[in-house]
């Protein structure tokens, strides 16, 4: 089990607490993009089967999603989700974004991801200014496979052939 600061992580589907805990979440510029509404289509959203918390000592410390809820639509249009990669996506609360979590949350979301759905690899979306986790996204393996616009937003598509569990720890 991945650990972030020296604590494991216990992944787990939502329930409407944590939806409602994670809808109110607001990151500073520039990656308010990702901040959320609180809105009941929001909280709906996070509660549709796909989307999982991932806890710290019982406390949210960010979320994973797979499938079709971690696409971008504008993405799906252009034909970059066919296929048969796993899209994962994920949240870090805003008081841990910046701080060196990046890698070992995601290569726990990529565990979780590996042993549920077992894919044959990963796929996941950034927008393209966010060089901070495409840094981490490249560490652990991803490699760019294309770029589309969606609201006037550059968005980054990669993707990462499967590895062992032990592999993805190691990173």
């Amino acid at each position: 089990m991945n650990l972030i600061g020296g604590l494991p992580v216990t992944i787990d589907a939502l329930n409407e607490e944590s939806a409602r805990e994670i809808s109110s979440w607001k990151y500073e510029e520039p990656y308010d993009l990702y901040s959320h509404d609180g809105s009941p289509a929001l909280i709906n959203e996070l509660l549709n089967g796909s989307y999982y918390g991932a806890r710290v000592n019982e406390s949210l410390i960010g979320y994973y999603c797979y499938g079709e809820s971690a696409q971008v639509p504008a993405g799906k249009k252009e034909g970059f989700y066919g296929g048969t990669a796993l899209d994962i996506g994920l949240g870090l609360r805003p008081n841990l974004t910046g701080k060196g979590f990046g890698t070992s949350f995601l290569s726990r979301g990529m565990e979780f991801g590996s042993t549920t759905f077992q894919p044959d690899r990963f796929r996941l979306t950034v927008a393209a200014f966010n060089q901070r986790a495409v840094i981490v996204y490249q560490r652990l393996g991803f490699t760019i496979q294309g770029a589309f616009m969606n609201n006037n937003i550059e968005f980054i598509v990669m993707t990462c052939p499967l590895r062992d569990t032990e592999e993805i720890n190691e990173k």
